[in-house]
């Protein structure tokens, strides 16, 4: 099955990415049973997560259900199997020049894939995607290579990218389109009506190279499921939104609340209004929730607000509509962006890289500007 228009990811329910309170692993099992319950088709995974045991957790909630009625989307790139934790860099990526040369990329592509299947109770993955690339991962050959193996080994039926974990590497994706757009099918990109930039800049690359986008973190950190303003919320020490901005809250909520006549117009609740916004985007053809059970009384329960995305409407905004709403939310130049950028002169991090001529020539032709 083609990855579909909702899909779960097994970075909610606060176990393995620090949002919202921390589910015991029951209930964390049982939310992906609730989405399969109510309708969601794909189930999103990376090995790093838990290092295998977020993998191990889906398998176990999808045990026994027919592997024909779902999709199944596999990350792969860290190596928690020979590389060391780096602090909150994480583990490296499998193309750390530390851990192995070019010459081993297939091996640890197929070993990697391989693993995570075990782990999900599956002999295949419908979409198997590079998740968060370093500069390499944007552009070797050696890599894509060895992605083309796994799938020419029926280890996946397709391949794609997902940029991250921050936001950016626009000119890197668009990049990585052009030498292995034959190869990369889908890639997952942040998108929501209050984050249209810089992604928005990417999705006319996408529709020329036919790459198919799933998009994530629709819900803005929360705002769009509507339950950070209840009595005794409060965000705990360690969960991410924590690293925001003071007042990112208070000032989405008031955007949203402008957005909100478009919604009700569509009979959409709010993350349904998001959802549909980034559906609105012809490259656009999945959407994948972060779900958040949130601390304090009257908290929604996460299971409502999974049935609520799953009986997402098959409707879409007018171009008018989308073009309006972006205007709202317009967030161009509110962060540091990750990737290619003239801020850096040399490679510190594995997200984060000198910009390169190449990338400022592909800029010109694709109509992004220099500011980079």
């Amino acid at each position: 099955m083609d990855p579909t228009t909702t899909a779960y990811g097994t970075w909610s329910g606060g176990r393995f990415m620090h949002f919202g309170e921390t589910l015991p692993e029951d209930r964390f099992i049982g939310c992906i049973e609730t989405a399969y319950q109510a309708g969601i088709r794909t189930f999103v995974t990376s090995d790093v997560y838990g290092n295998g045991k977020a993998d191990e957790l889906l398998g176990r909630a999808l045990k026994g259900v027919d592997r024909s009625t779902y999709s199944l989307v596999g990350m792969i790139g860290h190596d928690f199997y020979e590389g060391q934790r780096q602090g909150a860099r994480g583990y490296p990526r499998f193309t750390d020049a530390e851990l192995r040369g070019p010459e081993g990329y297939a091996g640890f592509v197929r070993m990697a894939a391989s693993r995570e299947l075990e782990r999900c109770g599956s002999d295949h993955f419908d979409l198997l995607m590079l998740h968060n690339p370093d500069e390499l991962g944007y552009t070797s050959d050696a890599v894509w290579n060895a992605m083309k193996d796994a799938k020419d080994e029926g280890l996946t039926r397709m391949l794609g990218i997902a940029p991250g974990p921050a936001n950016g590497f626009s000119l890197d994706l668009v990049g990585s389109f052009e030498r292995f757009g034959e190869l990369i099918d889908w890639a997952m990109l942040i998108l929501n009506p209050l984050e249209p930039w810089p992604v928005g800049l990417t999705l006319p690359a996408c529709e020329t190279h036919g790459v198919k986008v799933m998009t994530r973190v629709v819900d803005h950190g929360g705002v769009f499921h509507g339950d950070l303003a209840l009595p005794g919320h409060e965000f705990k020490p360690g969960d991410h939104r924590t690293y925001r901005p003071e007042g990112w809250v208070q000032h989405g909520m008031e955007k949203a609340e402008r957005m909100k006549p478009v919604a009700e117009k569509y009979g959409l609740t709010l993350l349904q209004f998001a959802s549909i916004w980034n559906l609105s985007h012809p490259a656009v053809e999945s959407v994948v929730p972060t779900f958040i059970q949130e601390s304090g009384e009257g908290a929604r329960p996460i299971e409502d607000k999974i049935r609520e995305f799953a009986a997402l409407p098959d409707v879409r905004l007018s171009p008018d509509e989308v073009d309006a709403i972006g205007k709202i939310g317009d967030n161009t130049g509110c962060m540091m962006l990750k990737g290619a950028s003239k801020r850096h002169q040399s490679s510190e991090r594995p997200d984060e890289w000198p910009m390169r001529g190449d990338l400022l020539e592909l800029a010109g032709r694709y109509g992004l500007g220099d500011d980079w």
